[in-house]
C-alpha cells in the first residue's frame, strides 16, 4: 500500500509516518509513506528526521489546497490520510480565516481530487471538539455536532463536506475523532509542551480561569494506532471515536505538571479564561473497540513522565520553535 499523509510534519502526522514506516502497526506493513506538507510554523521536518532515509519515505512541499499538486499525488497513492489542519483554538478566536480556508477549502479540494484519482481509501482526521461541550456521561457517534470555537466549526464542517462525499459518491471514507493528545514533538504553544518546557526553565505558566476544564487525554501512539485500525478495518462511511480514557481538570493536570518538574503553584498565574472556553470533552470509544478491537495502551502516568523526559532531552528541538513563536 501507498499512503498519501497530508500534514505528515505536524505532531500528530508525523507520529503516524514514523510508525507506519517502523512497520508498528497490522496490516500496513510494508507500506509506502508520502507526506504532503506546506511546512506552516508548526510543521515540522525535524519531526521526521528518525526516518528520513526510509527508502519507502518521499516529502512533497506543497498545500492541500493546489488542486494541481494534488492531481499529481493522488493518481500514484491508495490512500490518504489527513491530518492536514490548523488546530489551535486561541489562534482561531484571533483570526479565523485560515483555518475556514485551511480546514474547510483544504478538505474540499482533497476530496475532490481523491474522486479525480478513484482513490481506494480515504480517512479523514478529526477532533472530539466538534461535538462541542458535555456536563456528564461521553458523546457517541452519533452525537449531533455543536462546536463553539471557530477551530471546531472550521473541522465540523470538514466532517460534514467528508461525509457528504461517501454519501453523494460513494467515496470509501471514514472520520475519526480524538480527544486531547499528548506526545513527543509537540508544538509547544499547547498546554502541556508548553508547560513542561515553562516550567524546566523556571518561567511561569498560564491556567486558564478557574482551572475547572475537563480534557480527556491520549497518547499520540493510541491515537495513531486507532488511525491504523481504521484506515485498515474501517467501515466506509462510519465515524469512529479514539479516546485514552484520562480525564482531568486543568487545575489537576496542572499540578501533575508541578510534580513533574520539581516546582509549585507560585510558578502559575491565572489569566483570563479563553473566549467561548468547552468545559468538558468526553469520547465513548464503544464503537471502535467493539468493531475494531482498539484499546489505549500507554497509560498516562508513564506516558506524561516520558514526555517531560523527552522534553528535557531535546531542547536543540523545542527551543528554536519557542523563539520564532515567542511562547
Amino acid at each position: 500500500m501507498k499512503i498519501l499523509v497530508t500534514g505528515g510534519a505536524g505532531f500528530i502526522g508525523s507520529n503516524f509516518v514514523r510508525r507506519t514506516l517502523q512497520d508498528t502497526y497490522a496490516g500496513l506493513e510494508g507500506a509506502e509513506v508520502v507526506v504532503l506538507d506546506s511546512l506552516t510554523y508548526s510543521g515540522n521536518l525535524e519531526n521526521l528526521a528518525p526516518i528520513t532515509d526510509s527508502p519507502r519515505y518521499e516529502f512533497v512541499h506543497g498545500d492541500i489546497r493546489d488542486s494541481g499538486l494534488l492531481d499529481t499525488l493522488l493518481p500514484t497513492v491508495d490512500a490518504v490520510v489527513h491530518f492536514a489542519a490548523e488546530s489551535h483554538v486561541d489562534r482561531s478566536v484571533r483570526d479565523s480565516g485560515i483555518f475556514v480556508e485551511t480546514n474547510v477549502l483544504g478538505t474540499q479540494r482533497l476530496l475532490d481530487a481523491a474522486l479525480r484519482a478513484d482513490l481506494k481509501r480515504f480517512v479523514h482526521v478529526s477532533t472530539d471538539e466538534v461535538y462541542g461541550s458535555i456536563a456528564e456521561g461521553s458523546w457517541d457517534e452519533q452525537r449531533p455536532l455543536e462546536p463553539n470555537s471557530p477551530y471546531s466549526a472550521s473541522k465540523a464542517g470538514s466532517d460534514l463536506l467528508a461525509r457528504s462525499y461517501f454519501r453523494t459518491h460513494g467515496l470509501n471514507l471514514s472520520i475519526t475523532r480524538c480527544s486531547n493528545n499528548y506526545g513527543p514533538y509537540h508544538f509547544p504553544e499547547k498546554v502541556i509542551p508548553l508547560f513542561v518546557t515553562n516550567l524546566i526553565d523556571d518561567r511561569h505558566v498560564p491556567l486558564y480561569g478557574e482551572g475547572n476544564n475537563i480534557r480527556d487525554w491520549l497518547h499520540v501512539d493510541d491515537h495513531c494506532r486507532g488511525i491504523a485500525m481504521v484506515l485498515v478495518g474501517g467501515r466506509a462511511g462510519e465515524i469512529y471515536n479514539i479516546g485514552g480514557g484520562t480525564e482531568l481538570t486543568n487545575t489537576e493536570l496542572t499540578q501533575l505538571l508541578l510534580d513533574a518538574t520539581g516546582t509549585d503553584w507560585s510558578f502559575v498565574d491565572r489569566v483570563t479564561d479563553r473566549l467561548g472556553h468547552d468545559l468538558r470533552y468526553s469520547v465513548d470509544i464503544g464503537k471502535i473497540q467493539a468493531e475494531l478491537g482498539y484499546e489505549p495502551q500507554v497509560p498516562f502516568a508513564q506516558g506524561l513522565a516520558d514526555v517531560v523526559q523527552w522534553y528535557r532531552d531535546n531542547r536543540a528541538w523545542w527551543e528554536p520553535l519557542k523563539e520564532r513563536a515567542a511562547l
